[in-house]
Protein backbone atom coordinates (compact mmCIF):
# COMPACT_ATOMS: atom_id res chain seq x y z
CA UNK A 1 0.00 0.00 0.00
CA UNK A 2 1.67 3.34 -1.05
CA UNK A 3 2.64 5.53 2.27
CA UNK A 4 1.16 8.79 3.38
CA UNK A 5 3.54 10.79 2.04
CA UNK A 6 2.91 9.32 -1.47
CA UNK A 7 -0.75 9.94 -0.87
CA UNK A 8 -0.51 13.46 -0.21
CA UNK A 9 1.95 14.31 -3.07
CA UNK A 10 -0.32 12.17 -5.13
CA UNK A 11 -3.73 14.55 -3.86
CA UNK A 12 -1.15 17.57 -4.32
CA UNK A 13 -0.92 17.17 -8.06
CA UNK A 14 -4.48 15.77 -8.78
CA UNK A 15 -5.29 19.35 -7.19
CA UNK A 16 -3.01 21.07 -9.21
CA UNK A 17 -3.97 19.41 -12.57
CA UNK A 18 -7.68 20.14 -11.65
CA UNK A 19 -7.63 24.05 -10.78
CA UNK A 20 -8.09 23.08 -6.83
CA UNK A 21 -6.50 24.46 -3.71
CA UNK A 22 -3.67 22.63 -1.97
CA UNK A 23 -4.32 21.46 1.70
CA UNK A 24 -1.39 20.28 2.56
CA UNK A 25 0.73 23.22 1.43
CA UNK A 26 2.15 25.98 3.13
CA UNK A 27 -0.30 28.53 2.11
CA UNK A 28 -3.40 25.70 2.60
CA UNK A 29 -1.89 25.34 6.21
CA UNK A 30 -0.46 28.75 7.67
CA UNK A 31 -2.91 30.64 10.14
CA UNK A 32 -2.20 34.52 8.34
CA UNK A 33 -3.81 36.37 10.78
CA UNK A 34 -0.84 34.94 13.15
CA UNK A 35 1.63 34.82 10.70
CA UNK A 36 1.04 38.92 10.28
CA UNK A 37 0.98 39.65 14.20
CA UNK A 38 4.20 37.50 14.39
CA UNK A 39 5.79 39.39 11.63
CA UNK A 40 5.03 42.70 13.13
CA UNK A 41 5.85 41.62 16.59
CA UNK A 42 9.43 40.89 15.30
CA UNK A 43 9.46 44.18 13.27
CA UNK A 44 8.52 46.11 16.45
CA UNK A 45 11.30 43.85 18.79
CA UNK A 46 14.01 44.74 15.96
CA UNK A 47 13.00 48.26 15.74
CA UNK A 48 13.13 48.44 19.93
CA UNK A 49 16.61 46.78 19.71
CA UNK A 50 17.82 49.01 16.93
CA UNK A 51 16.70 52.11 18.70
CA UNK A 52 18.72 50.79 21.82
CA UNK A 53 22.00 50.79 20.12
CA UNK A 54 21.81 53.75 18.18
CA UNK A 55 21.13 55.54 21.18
CA UNK A 56 24.11 53.94 23.14
CA UNK A 57 26.31 54.85 20.09
CA UNK A 58 25.22 58.05 20.28
CA UNK A 59 26.27 58.94 23.88
CA UNK A 60 29.64 56.72 23.58
CA UNK A 61 30.89 58.67 20.54
CA UNK A 62 29.86 61.76 21.85
CA UNK A 63 31.67 60.90 25.10
CA UNK A 64 34.88 59.61 23.02
CA UNK A 65 34.37 62.68 20.51
CA UNK A 66 34.75 65.26 23.61
CA UNK A 67 37.45 63.31 25.27
CA UNK A 68 39.42 63.41 22.51
CA UNK A 69 38.92 66.98 21.50
CA UNK A 70 39.35 68.17 25.45
CA UNK A 71 42.26 65.76 25.96
CA UNK A 72 44.11 66.43 22.70
CA UNK A 73 44.14 70.43 23.55
CA UNK A 74 45.45 69.89 27.15
CA UNK A 75 47.92 67.82 25.17
CA UNK A 76 49.19 70.30 23.13
CA UNK A 77 49.26 73.13 24.90
CA UNK A 78 51.16 71.68 28.81
CA UNK A 79 53.94 69.88 28.50
CA UNK A 80 52.41 66.91 29.60
CA UNK A 81 55.71 64.21 29.60
CA UNK A 82 58.15 66.60 30.33
CA UNK A 83 57.13 68.44 33.60
CA UNK A 84 55.48 67.23 36.52
CA UNK A 85 51.95 67.93 38.24
CA UNK A 86 51.81 72.11 38.62
CA UNK A 87 50.59 74.23 41.86
CA UNK A 88 47.53 76.34 40.67
CA UNK A 89 47.21 78.37 37.83
CA UNK A 90 50.70 77.60 36.43
CA UNK A 91 52.28 75.23 33.92
CA UNK A 92 52.84 71.80 34.08
CA UNK A 93 52.64 68.21 32.96
CA UNK A 94 51.62 64.64 34.09
CA UNK A 95 55.22 63.30 34.05
CA UNK A 96 55.08 61.88 37.93
CA UNK A 97 51.64 60.61 37.54
CA UNK A 98 52.66 58.68 34.18
CA UNK A 99 55.70 57.26 36.01
CA UNK A 100 53.36 56.20 39.42
CA UNK A 101 50.58 54.70 37.48
CA UNK A 102 53.08 52.89 35.38
CA UNK A 103 54.89 51.68 38.90
CA UNK A 104 51.43 50.79 40.05
CA UNK A 105 49.93 49.08 37.88
CA UNK A 106 52.76 46.78 36.78
CA UNK A 107 53.55 46.21 40.42
CA UNK A 108 50.17 44.90 40.78
CA UNK A 109 49.95 42.78 37.73
CA UNK A 110 53.50 41.20 38.50
CA UNK A 111 52.08 40.33 42.17
CA UNK A 112 48.40 39.32 41.18
CA UNK A 113 48.95 37.64 37.87
CA UNK A 114 51.45 34.74 38.76
CA UNK A 115 49.30 33.91 41.86
CA UNK A 116 45.81 34.04 39.77
CA UNK A 117 47.33 31.87 37.33
CA UNK A 118 48.71 29.26 39.46
CA UNK A 119 45.19 29.47 41.04
CA UNK A 120 43.56 28.99 37.96
CA UNK A 121 45.36 26.06 36.92
CA UNK A 122 44.90 24.66 40.04
CA UNK A 123 41.07 24.81 39.53
CA UNK A 124 41.07 23.34 36.23
CA UNK A 125 44.02 20.69 36.31
CA UNK A 126 44.14 19.40 40.59
CA UNK A 127 41.24 20.30 42.15
CA UNK A 128 38.66 17.49 40.86
CA UNK A 129 35.61 18.30 42.72
CA UNK A 130 38.12 18.63 45.87
CA UNK A 131 35.80 20.71 48.89
CA UNK A 132 39.64 23.43 49.10
CA UNK A 133 38.88 23.65 44.77
CA UNK A 134 35.03 24.72 45.76
CA UNK A 135 35.72 26.62 48.48
CA UNK A 136 38.66 28.28 46.59
CA UNK A 137 35.85 29.10 43.42
CA UNK A 138 33.71 30.63 46.03
CA UNK A 139 35.92 32.70 47.50
CA UNK A 140 36.63 34.00 43.84
CA UNK A 141 33.61 34.07 42.96
CA UNK A 142 32.98 36.88 45.58
CA UNK A 143 36.19 38.55 45.25
CA UNK A 144 35.71 38.79 41.61
CA UNK A 145 32.51 40.60 42.28
CA UNK A 146 33.57 42.98 45.36
CA UNK A 147 33.40 47.04 44.50
CA UNK A 148 37.23 48.21 44.15
CA UNK A 149 36.56 50.44 46.97
CA UNK A 150 35.74 47.57 49.15
CA UNK A 151 39.46 46.43 47.88
CA UNK A 152 40.56 49.32 49.02
CA UNK A 153 39.03 49.68 52.39
CA UNK A 154 40.45 46.46 53.39
CA UNK A 155 44.28 47.50 52.42
CA UNK A 156 43.59 50.99 53.95
CA UNK A 157 42.80 49.01 57.49
CA UNK A 158 45.43 46.45 56.68
CA UNK A 159 48.34 48.05 55.58
CA UNK A 160 47.59 52.36 55.73
CA UNK A 161 45.44 52.86 58.93
CA UNK A 162 48.02 53.68 61.45
CA UNK A 163 51.01 53.61 59.61
CA UNK A 164 51.36 56.20 56.04
CA UNK A 165 49.94 55.87 52.50
CA UNK A 166 52.52 53.83 50.13
CA UNK A 167 52.80 52.98 46.46
CA UNK A 168 53.04 49.30 48.25
CA UNK A 169 49.41 49.74 49.62
CA UNK A 170 48.19 50.76 46.02
CA UNK A 171 49.91 47.91 44.22
CA UNK A 172 48.56 45.38 46.69
CA UNK A 173 45.30 47.01 45.66
CA UNK A 174 45.63 46.89 42.36
CA UNK A 175 46.94 43.01 42.49
CA UNK A 176 43.53 42.08 44.65
CA UNK A 177 41.54 43.20 41.29
CA UNK A 178 43.99 41.06 39.09
CA UNK A 179 43.72 37.92 40.74
CA UNK A 180 39.75 37.07 40.14
CA UNK A 181 40.13 37.90 37.08
CA UNK A 182 42.77 36.04 35.81
CA UNK A 183 42.30 32.79 38.03
CA UNK A 184 38.35 33.17 36.02
CA UNK A 185 40.21 33.33 32.64
CA UNK A 186 42.79 30.41 33.39
CA UNK A 187 40.00 27.71 34.49
CA UNK A 188 38.30 28.71 31.83
CA UNK A 189 41.28 28.55 29.01
CA UNK A 190 42.09 25.24 30.31
CA UNK A 191 39.02 23.86 30.76
CA UNK A 192 38.67 24.27 27.14
CA UNK A 193 41.78 22.21 25.90
CA UNK A 194 40.47 19.07 24.99
CA UNK A 195 40.81 15.94 26.98
CA UNK A 196 42.02 14.25 23.88
CA UNK A 197 45.46 15.92 24.28
CA UNK A 198 45.86 15.29 27.95
CA UNK A 199 45.31 11.37 27.36
CA UNK A 200 47.73 11.75 24.65
CA UNK A 201 50.16 12.76 26.84
CA UNK A 202 49.19 10.14 29.73
CA UNK A 203 49.41 7.48 27.18
CA UNK A 204 53.30 8.13 26.28
CA UNK A 205 53.72 8.15 29.97
CA UNK A 206 54.00 11.88 30.76
CA UNK A 207 53.88 12.87 34.14
CA UNK A 208 51.05 14.84 35.56
CA UNK A 209 52.91 17.92 36.36
CA UNK A 210 55.01 17.68 32.68
CA UNK A 211 51.57 17.47 30.51
CA UNK A 212 50.29 20.39 32.65
CA UNK A 213 53.66 22.98 32.17
CA UNK A 214 54.14 21.56 28.56
CA UNK A 215 50.84 20.47 27.18
CA UNK A 216 47.96 22.30 28.41
CA UNK A 217 49.57 25.51 29.24
CA UNK A 218 50.90 25.32 25.56
CA UNK A 219 47.63 25.00 24.24
CA UNK A 220 45.80 27.64 25.86
CA UNK A 221 48.63 30.25 25.92
CA UNK A 222 46.84 32.77 23.81
CA UNK A 223 43.55 32.97 26.15
CA UNK A 224 46.21 33.05 29.33
CA UNK A 225 48.39 35.77 28.22
CA UNK A 226 44.62 37.40 27.32
CA UNK A 227 43.25 37.34 30.68
CA UNK A 228 46.50 38.96 32.13
CA UNK A 229 46.48 41.68 29.19
CA UNK A 230 42.37 42.50 30.18
CA UNK A 231 43.24 42.37 33.96
CA UNK A 232 46.25 44.47 33.39
CA UNK A 233 43.27 47.03 31.48
CA UNK A 234 41.16 47.29 34.27
CA UNK A 235 43.18 47.93 36.80
CA UNK A 236 44.84 51.26 34.92
CA UNK A 237 42.09 53.42 35.26
CA UNK A 238 41.32 52.26 38.88
CA UNK A 239 40.62 54.89 41.41
CA UNK A 240 38.73 54.21 44.80
CA UNK A 241 41.69 51.70 45.56
CA UNK A 242 44.46 53.99 45.17
CA UNK A 243 42.15 56.79 47.21
CA UNK A 244 42.73 55.01 50.32
CA UNK A 245 46.29 53.26 49.44
CA UNK A 246 48.81 55.43 47.65
CA UNK A 247 46.87 58.72 47.47
CA UNK A 248 48.61 60.93 44.99
CA UNK A 249 51.77 63.39 45.19
CA UNK A 250 52.19 66.48 43.56
CA UNK A 251 56.06 65.94 43.03
CA UNK A 252 58.03 63.34 41.32
CA UNK A 253 59.04 60.23 43.29
CA UNK A 254 59.53 56.65 42.81
CA UNK A 255 59.65 55.90 46.69
CA UNK A 256 57.02 52.89 46.85
CA UNK A 257 57.02 53.45 50.67
CA UNK A 258 55.74 56.91 50.17
CA UNK A 259 52.61 58.12 48.77
CA UNK A 260 52.84 58.17 45.20
CA UNK A 261 51.35 60.22 41.95
CA UNK A 262 48.80 58.43 39.64
CA UNK A 263 46.97 59.44 36.56
CA UNK A 264 43.32 58.35 38.56
CA UNK A 265 43.59 60.45 41.51
CA UNK A 266 45.39 63.30 39.41
CA UNK A 267 41.81 63.29 36.97
CA UNK A 268 39.93 62.87 40.50
CA UNK A 269 41.36 66.02 41.97
CA UNK A 270 42.09 68.14 39.01
CA UNK A 271 38.53 67.61 37.61
CA UNK A 272 36.81 68.79 40.71
CA UNK A 273 39.25 72.19 40.99
CA UNK A 274 38.00 75.53 39.76
CA UNK A 275 41.16 76.26 37.70
CA UNK A 276 41.47 75.93 33.73
CA UNK A 277 44.86 74.64 33.72
CA UNK A 278 44.17 71.76 35.98
CA UNK A 279 41.09 70.88 33.99
CA UNK A 280 43.37 70.78 30.87
CA UNK A 281 45.56 68.13 32.79
CA UNK A 282 42.68 66.56 33.72
CA UNK A 283 41.07 65.72 30.56
CA UNK A 284 45.09 64.72 28.95
CA UNK A 285 45.00 62.47 31.82
CA UNK A 286 41.51 60.91 31.21
CA UNK A 287 42.64 60.75 27.21
CA UNK A 288 46.04 58.97 28.15
CA UNK A 289 44.08 56.29 30.21
CA UNK A 290 41.20 55.89 27.63
CA UNK A 291 43.77 55.29 25.07
CA UNK A 292 45.92 52.82 26.96
CA UNK A 293 43.20 50.45 27.64
CA UNK A 294 41.97 50.54 24.32
CA UNK A 295 45.48 49.60 23.52
CA UNK A 296 45.43 46.85 25.85
CA UNK A 297 41.76 45.48 24.69
CA UNK A 298 42.86 45.60 21.31
CA UNK A 299 46.08 44.06 21.71
CA UNK A 300 44.00 41.12 23.89
CA UNK A 301 41.92 40.33 21.58
CA UNK A 302 44.11 40.59 18.40
CA UNK A 303 46.44 37.64 20.37
CA UNK A 304 42.63 35.98 21.24
CA UNK A 305 41.92 35.70 17.85
CA UNK A 306 45.65 34.64 16.52
CA UNK A 307 45.11 31.27 19.64
CA UNK A 308 41.93 30.36 18.21
CA UNK A 309 43.36 30.10 14.22
CA UNK A 310 45.75 28.35 15.23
Amino acid sequence: MPSNNATNANSAIDAINNGLPIKNSFEGRYNKRLYNKRRWANKLGLGFAMSAMFFGLFWLFWILFTLFVEGFQGMVQMPIFTADTPPPMSAGGLRNAIVGSVMLAFSGLFIGAPIGLMTGIYLSEFSQGSMLGKVTRFLNDILLSAPSIVIGLFIYALMVKGQSFSGWAGALALALIVIPVVVRTTENMLNLVPNNIREAAYALGTPKWKMVTQVTIKAARAGLTTGVLLAFARITGETAPLLFTALNNQYFSTDMSQPIANLPNTIYQFAMSPYDNWHALAWAAALLITASVLVLNVLARFIGSRGQTK
